[in-house]
């Protein structure tokens, strides 16, 4: 749940979902069991040889706030069940996780699964394990509509999904209904570009202690791309690529974009110090009523500031509690609305020193294990879409988000955005990556330090897609 998580760090101070770090933890072990072949026609009866005592590694994260615990009781199942295989997981921190996995990556010794979307780096090392011959028509047919999807490149499965992110922003109530606007109706019909500045104007004002309340909050310190990719996908521009491999960001929409978010920094709108602020500042802002609204927030959300508004009564923290809305990202007049949604779960590995077929055999009945009807918690704990039937009906009527909240997430599921990155062949998205980091990361820094124009930033981005992609 990398990508989720980094949502949560990059906006909530408390890591895409209840967000603590991890350290090393070793799974469950079994004996040998028995199996094997019948023995031929008119042969006397001989033993059966035992399975082949196996140990598969799991590096995962702290999904939210009690995921080891499932975690250990979804091995324990699996161990039962499967006593010749053992099962080792390390339970990583999301800050130093990723690069520890690269590494091991890069070196050709990946653990057996990890935890993460899909992602085109790991096909193209050779190691990512393809796992089409091991899905059954039962498993295939338990996937949702279009979720089973969300774990394959270019048509070929590679990971399995357990829940579906999402990408909103996320309001204070008491300020939004102060400022008399209709955030249930945003919730289910959305908002334009043209609205949120109208309701924008009535969100922000001096406050008693000498401070000011501003509209909206976002980290600007280039820690991300996620703001423009949010507010470029509600203009209609599906990512820096489509799916077919076209340059998009020299259209004159990313221009438009450029001057909503312009709009913003010269109305006051967003503070002027928002090249400068980091994750953990925005989010105190929101917490200390400085903002009434927060990009990329997640409908978890819902449950942290619940928990937060449990510890100020308890006494434990001092502040304002807070009534979390859900709120969609608002789209140009002239475009539909879009929501960033995509799969998280486990992703499966070779090693350069293959282990052969049995072993990636029960890399799969490992994976499927973790992703079932009872890895659908961590979609329940984070109030997420479920990606399986049998998951949604085993956690019907307990979601733990506010009715509303969750009602505005169903209704910005029926906009999902497709995942470019899913149908790009593997040195595409490289390229694409690459636009992101060294392109457009600096270039949204500069256009929240007012140091370059958003015609300027546009003009950049055509001479670089020229370059990097010959369009």
């Amino acid at each position: 749940m990398k990508k989720m998580m980094f949502m949560l760090i990059a906006l909530m101070t408390v890591v895409t979902t209840a967000c603590s770090s991890g350290g090393g933890n070793a799974g469950n072990t079994g004996n040998a069991g028995t199996g094997g072949d019948a023995p031929s026609e008119g042969a006397a009866p001989a033993e059966t040889a035992a399975p082949k005592e196996d140990t598969i590694t799991v590096w995962t994260y702290p999904v939210h706030a009690t995921y080891e615990d499932d975690l250990k009781e979804l091995i324990a199942d699996f161990t039962a069940a499967n006593p010749h295989i053992k099962v080792e997981y390390e339970m990583l921190s999301w800050a130093e996780g990723p690069k520890k996995f690269d590494v091991a990556l890069n070196s050709g010794n990946p653990p057996d699964l990890y935890f993460h979307s899909v992602d085109g780096q790991y096909v193209a090392s050779g190691l990512a394990l393809q796992l089409d011959e091991y899905l059954t028509d039962e498993i295939k047919n338990d996937y949702l509509p279009g979720t089973l999807e969300l774990g394959q490149i270019q048509g070929k499965q590679y990971g399995l999904p357990i829940y579906q992110y999402q990408w909103a922003w996320g309001g204070n109530k008491r300020i939004l209904e102060e400022a008399g606007i209709d955030w249930k109706k945003i919730q289910q019909e959305g908002w334009t570009w043209s609205e949120f500045l109208e309701a924008a104007k009535k969100l922000g004002k001096d406050l008693p202690d000498g401070g000011k309340q501003y509209a909206l909050v976002t980290d600007g310190n280039g820690a991300n791309n996620d703001f423009i990719e949010l507010l470029s996908r509600n203009n209609g521009i599906p990512d820096v690529l489509d799916k077919d491999g076209n340059f998009q960001f020299n259209d004159e929409r990313i221009v438009e974009t450029l001057q909503f978010i312009q709009t913003m920094l010269n109305e006051g709108i967003m503070p002027p110090e928002t090249a400068a602020l980091d994750a953990k500042t925005r989010t105190e802002m929101f917490y200390a009523g400085q903002a009434a609204i927060i990009s990329k927030a997640i409908p978890y959300y819902d449950v942290i500031i619940q928990n937060r508004n449990n510890d100020i009564d308890a006494g434990k923290i001092q502040g304002e509690k807070i009534d979390f809305v859900l709120l969609p990202v608002p789209h140009n007049d002239d475009a539909q609305p879009q929501t960033v949604m995509g799969g998280e779960g486990y992703v499966a590995f070779r090693q350069k020193n293959d282990k052969g077929a049995e072993h990636a055999k029960n890399t799969f009945l490992v994976m499927e294990a973790l992703s079932g009807a009872k890895a659908g918690n961590s979609a329940n704990e984070l109030c997420l879409p479920f990606v399986r039937q049998s998951q949604a009906e085993l956690f019907a009527g307990k979601g733990k988000a506010n009715p509303d909240n969750l009602a505005a997430a169903d209704a910005m599921a029926a906009n999902r955005a497709e995942v470019v990155v899913l149908s790009l062949d593997d040195a595409t998205a490289a390229k694409m990556k690459q636009f992101k980091e060294q392109v457009l990361k600096p270039n949204m820094q500069a256009l929240y330090a007012s140091e370059k124009s958003p015609e300027d930033i546009a003009e950049e981005f055509k001479s670089r897609g020229q370059s990097l992609f010959g369009q």
